[in-house]
């Protein structure tokens, strides 16, 4: 009976270092902003299980549907690569975001006169929108359509793993344009 409690013993003692050897190489996590656009949830991933700072993964999905009939979906994909010493990591990455989105026509009266004779507004100019264009900091020409991404950011990500964070730089473009200034904040569970 000793034998075994003390089997059992250093077993329990071991189960901590046994823990501490495998790095949290996975995460799931929320991003506001980001590569999602609005917002995304993702999972990230590290090709070489035995490092941290290298190279990996992330794959999300986000979007919106509003009753008006206006909805919005993203598929951010992006390669990226961590560099420092955990807990604290530079990350740098690219990738691309697959969108559809369904935008309902409307239009407005942008300039008019009153008519005193009849009483009534007359529209002298209309502005009507476009259901197969849209505008997510940049315009977008039809759905389904593709965004470009880059990544530079902090990610803290807790050597044992558990609760992480991180946020970015992440400048868009498409054939539009090029928009340095989108952010992300993300918050997650690394594995």
């Amino acid at each position: 009976m000793k034998k075994i409690a003390l089997v059992l013993l250093i077993f329990v003692l071991s189960l901590p270092a046994m823990a501490q050897e495998k790095l949290p190489t996975q995460s799931i996590f929320l991003e506001l902003g980001g590569a999602g656009l609005p917002y995304s949830f993702n999972y990230d991933f590290r090709f070489d299980k035995t490092k941290m700072d290298s190279w990996g993964m992330r794959v999300g999905a986000g979007g919106y549907a509003f009753a008006g009939g206006d909805s919005f979906f993203s598929l951010p994909i992006q390669v990226n690569r961590l560099y420092g010493k955990g807990p604290h990591y530079f990350e740098l990455g690219g990738g691309f975001t697959f969108m559809a989105f369904n935008s309902d026509t409307f239009s407005y009266c942008q300039s008019g006169t009153y008519d005193n004779n009849t009483g009534m507004f007359i529209c002298d100019k209309q502005f009507t929108s476009r259901s197969d264009r849209t505008e997510f900091i940049l315009e977008i020409d039809g759905s389904p359509n593709v965004m470009g991404t880059l990544n530079l950011g902090y990610r803290r990500i807790p050597v044992d793993g558990g609760f992480t964070w991180r946020v970015n730089l992440n400048p868009i473009f498409n054939s539009n344009g090029f928009w340095p200034l989108w952010v992300g904040v993300g918050f997650g569970y690394a594995f």
